[in-house]
């Protein structure tokens, strides 16, 4: 059974709101380093059973990717309370990707938040 979930556009926004911490892996089928990746990234999600780990299938989900910007793949997302904390392309190593998963789960979410509404703010302003 595989612990990662095949995110859609019809299941995608009800993923990222009942679940505080949730990482995305935007790929394709015949992206190489995708498929390089992909066991890196079930692996990460048998070692986090807490996380939910998504997949979205960029070819099948275009809305999506076009959503999210995604330029390249295999990208990869993490999304705490609904906001995107990490994205970045390529497909990373183990000990990267582990990294990365510990940075994500140390944040605090509250100063997130803040810097979140800050820029917003500023970006008003600028827009003005």
């Amino acid at each position: 059974m595989s612990s990662t979930v095949e995110l859609t556009k019809e299941n995608f926004d009800e993923t990222v709101t009942e679940n505080d911490f949730v990482l995305i892996d935007f790929w394709a089928s015949w992206c190489g380093p995708c498929r390089q990746f992909a066991p890196v990234y079930e692996k990460a999600a048998e070692e986090n059973p807490d996380l939910v780990f998504g997949k979205v299938d960029t070819e099948a989900q275009p809305e999506l990717a076009a959503a999210f910007g995604i330029q390249s793949i295999p990208t990869l997302m993490i999304v705490r309370d609904r906001v995107a904390v990490f994205a970045q392309p390529g497909a990373l190593p183990e000990a990267a990707l582990t990294d990365v998963i510990g940075q994500a789960r140390g944040l605090d979410m509250d100063e997130v938040r803040k810097a979140v509404a800050t820029q917003q703010a500023q970006a008003e302003q600028d827009g003005q």
